[in-house]
């Protein structure tokens, strides 16, 4: 936490409300100060107490370490760019805080809970943006060689996959008529935010596109809509759609599979439900990866887009069907465990960390805190 004074602290106020889209008048209702008074705190001219700094700080729906702390620099890159009256979006609003928290814990020293250094194996590897669609496969390659995966194998677990790479994934649902998924870098590492709106499928297909922008260092990215950008409106974001279908759906194995369960049940609708159930997408997904290797025409494509696995398909094909990821709100393990064990070292209250564990756990379930020895005291005060 870096210090700061009264001119600055007023400007960081100031900046946080208009990007809240809220004018000194309306602050001023909700903490009950006159609106004189808040242009005066964020003018620097009258200091603000910690009992005004935390109302404020809940008024605008932050918390009071940005006040103090200094953003990423993806961040004030992005601010930058959109100009300082713009106020964010839900989605900006998110990732601000999420990346503010994460780099708060990061602050703390636990960095081997926290798993941020997996982005050193991204910084070495060199990657740079795919300029073909061949380019974009031969990136999902490489990405999934980099999260320790097979050539043909499924990712279970794809949010568990993107953290070896220093990316930390987190859900919420933010609803329909907002955007599907963002990405932010921070210092070391990045976080992804998924809108856990979507279905799973569409949920890991929007994770695998933002691995995409992670792996190629985009600073700051907003993905309204994922899988619906045509090559010659968005090209970059076309390719990375493609990378994405291809880190989900390898080719050896697409192609090796299909053909297989063709053979085996002599219908492209229970061969699609299968491949579906084992890589874990939907079937629009498929559909498009299918196409793309020149396994079906479009008008199989066409079928298999409206296919819908049934109850009855997953009894009698034996599917297996795990828990869904990223469902509602949720944070990534690693940094779960390491602010457990801030917890546990009694680094942070446990108000803090249920803040920052966002509701996933309650205060039962924290980690008891060692009770101290009396002559332990003395360590303090002598």
């Amino acid at each position: 936490m870096s210090g700061i004074d009264s001119k600055v602290l007023g400007g960081r106020i100031r900046e946080a409300r208009k990007r809240a889209d809220m004018s000194q008048e309306d602050l001023g209702r909700i903490i009950s100060l006159e609106r004189t008074v808040v242009n005066k705190i964020e003018a620097g001219i009258r200091k603000v107490t910690a009992l005004e700094l935390a109302d404020i700080a809940a008024a605008i729906n932050t918390n009071m370490s940005t006040f103090f702390d200094d953003p990423v620099p993806a961040l004030v890159a992005h601010r930058s760019s959109q100009g300082l009256d713009t106020a964010d979006s839900k989605i900006d609003a998110l990732l601000a805080n999420l990346a503010s928290e994460v780099e708060f814990v990061a602050a703390m020293g636990v960095d081997k809970e926290l798993g941020l250094s997996g982005a050193d194996v991204v910084s070495q590897a060199g990657v740079i943006a795919p300029a073909t669609h061949s380019e974009a496969e031969t990136l999902a390659t490489l990405a999934r060689e980099l999260m320790g995966l097979t050539a043909d194998e499924a990712i279970p677990t794809l949010s568990a996959s993107v953290e070896k790479l220093g990316l930390l994934t987190f859900s919420r649902d933010i609803g329909k008529d907002t955007a599907d998924a963002g990405t932010i870098m921070l210092r070391r590492g990045g976080v992804a935010f998924i809108n856990s709106y979507m279905k799973i499928g569409r949920r890991r297909l929007a994770l695998a596109h933002e691995l995409g922008h992670y792996l190629i260092g985009d600073n700051y990215t907003i993905d309204w809509r994922v899988d619906h950008q045509s090559c010659d409106d968005v090209p970059l974001e076309s390719r990375i759609d493609r990378f994405a279908r291809a880190v989900l759906l390898p080719e050896s194995a697409v192609v090796k599979q299909w053909g297989e369960r063709l053979d085996q049940f002599q219908s492209a609708r229970s061969a699609a439900i299968c491949l579906a159930s084992k890589f874990r997408v939907d079937m629009a997904t498929l559909a498009t990866r299918l196409r793309e290797l020149e396994l079906i025409d479009a008008e199989t494509r066409a079928e298999v887009y409206k296919y819908r696995t049934t109850q009855t398909d997953i009894i009698e094909m034996n599917l297996y069907v795990p828990v869904e990821e990223l469902a509602a709100t949720t944070v990534p393990r690693p940094f779960a465990r390491a602010v457990l064990r801030l917890v546990r070292d009694e680094r942070i209250s446990r108000e803090r960390a249920l803040q920052l564990l966002q509701g996933t756990v309650d205060d039962v379930d924290l980690p008891e805190v060692r009770e101290r020895r009396p002559d332990e005291m003395w360590k303090f005060v002598s």
